[in-house]
């Protein structure tokens, strides 16, 4: 249990001396209970927050028969009183943070939540709630839902909106291990943006040279197609850099819609003069072409030509480094063949090229899921041999053996991002 913030606002002074008497009043005529419950709508009903936790804390310190004015550690107590205050310090910590909540204050709110290990709360204040314009103030806002984790798709969001596509791609490519469904949540979001940006800019473009516009729905294949005037020049209408990341994040969404987006994306971008195209990594040494390649066949245009494609990038035993950035093509087909429900393809690929590699350091499934997720652990069995894997046969043997189990366990890989 970590400590509830403990700054003080600056105190109200306007009609102490009625306060005071009036508690005392209480006191004396009724007792310690109605005074402090008196203190608690008071401090509530004033928005004095802060006061209004420690008026809750010693209400709870009265009831439980502990030392009103605490000397000592809390852990010093016996451990039944002990359990006793912690509930009612978490109690007391959920309704000023609650309070803090109501009134806007999503910062504030965020510290006393956080100390109880709570962040659900502030996650959906953060989703609904209307982000400042002061700059100073929307600075916490981002820091408490992208940076300290409160929110990170909203908080993705607001960078975007703010401070445009160059630092959220610059704060997502610095973002540490997250749940792969942000990630993707928040390229979605980047993806959607540059999408709207760029198809703006290229009808701009097109208006001004007077030529017919294109219906309002057309994809930006079809506002290009026709149009290669639109590239003379080494002519862009959007930082190349900024589509060029964009396009190598895609691999990591899901959405149909927004893998259309992504599709053209890269549909413009290889249509770009080659001095403007960024070389990749292997697989996708041409950045564009490469992704263009395999987000189609994600959706469905021309899998077997795209498996090939990425089929011939294997390294050859020759050419192998026998590092890991050397297995990176497998581990893109791997990715690819089980995204195109290819299992047994994807197993041969595995087998063949990542039997090795231990499965953290995969940004695929590995083998042992692979073949759970088909259900051939007859498979598995074999490759462990091979592999001198003991484990991995055991598991299969046994589990073949057993009644047969549902073979469509979530899956924690990450796809290869270059």
């Amino acid at each position: 249990m970590k400590d509830a913030p403990t700054a003080r606002p600056e105190p109200t002074t306007t009609d102490a001396p009625d306060r005071f008497a009036d508690l005392e009043a209480i006191l004396d005529a009724q007792g310690p209970a109605p005074a402090l419950d008196r203190l608690i709508e008071r401090l509530d009903a004033d928005h004095d927050y802060r006061l209004l936790l420690d008026a809750l804390l010693l209400k709870a310190r009265h009831e439980l028969g502990l030392p009103l004015i605490q000397v000592g550690k809390y852990a010093d107590l016996p451990e039944d009183r002990r359990t006793q205050f912690e509930d009612r310090y978490i109690e007391a910590i959920r309704r000023v943070g609650s309070r803090f909540l109501e009134a806007g204050d999503v910062p504030t709110a965020w510290a006393y939540y956080r100390a109880i290990g709570e962040t659900g709360p502030v996650a959906a204040a953060l989703e609904t709630s209307q982000a400042p314009d002061d700059p100073e103030k929307l600075g916490p806002w981002i820091e408490i839902a992208f940076h300290q984790g409160a929110n990170p798709k909203r908080g993705f969001e607001l960078i975007l909106e703010h401070y445009g596509a160059c630092s959220a791609i610059t704060s997502l490519e610095q973002l540490g291990p997250i749940d792969p469904a942000v990630r993707s949540a928040c390229v979605d979001r980047l993806i959607r943006h540059i999408h709207a940006q760029l198809a703006a800019n290229i009808r701009a473009d097109v208006a001004q040279r007077g030529q017919p516009k294109s219906p309002e729905n057309a994809s930006i294949a079809n506002l290009i197609v026709g149009r290669d005037w639109l590239f003379s020049d080494e002519s862009y209408h959007i930082d190349v850099s900024h589509l060029t990341s964009t396009v190598r994040s895609s691999l990591q969404v899901d959405d149909p819609d927004t893998l259309d987006m992504a599709i053209d994306l890269a549909e413009y971008g290889r249509r770009l003069s080659p001095r403007l195209q960024y070389d990749g990594g292997p697989p996708f040494e041409k950045t564009f072409e490469d992704h263009y390649v395999y987000l189609r066949a994600i959706r469905g245009h021309d899998p077997d030509a795209a498996v090939a494609h990425f089929r011939a990038k294997l390294p050859t035993p020759e050419a192998d480094g026998g590092d890991l950035e050397s297995t990176i093509p497998a581990q893109v087909l791997v990715n690819l063949l089980a995204r195109l429900n290819r299992q047994d393809e994807a197993i041969d690929v595995a087998a063949e090229h990542l039997a090795n590699v231990p499965d953290s350091m995969l940004a695929c499934p590995p083998l042992a899921e692979l073949c759970q997720r088909s259900g051939r652990l007859d498979r598995l069995a074999a490759a462990a041999r091979s592999m001198n894997h003991p484990v991995h046969f055991l598991a299969a043997r046994i589990q073949s053996r057993n009644k047969p189990q549902d073979p469509t366990g979530v899956s924690n890989f990450r796809p290869v991002e270059t």
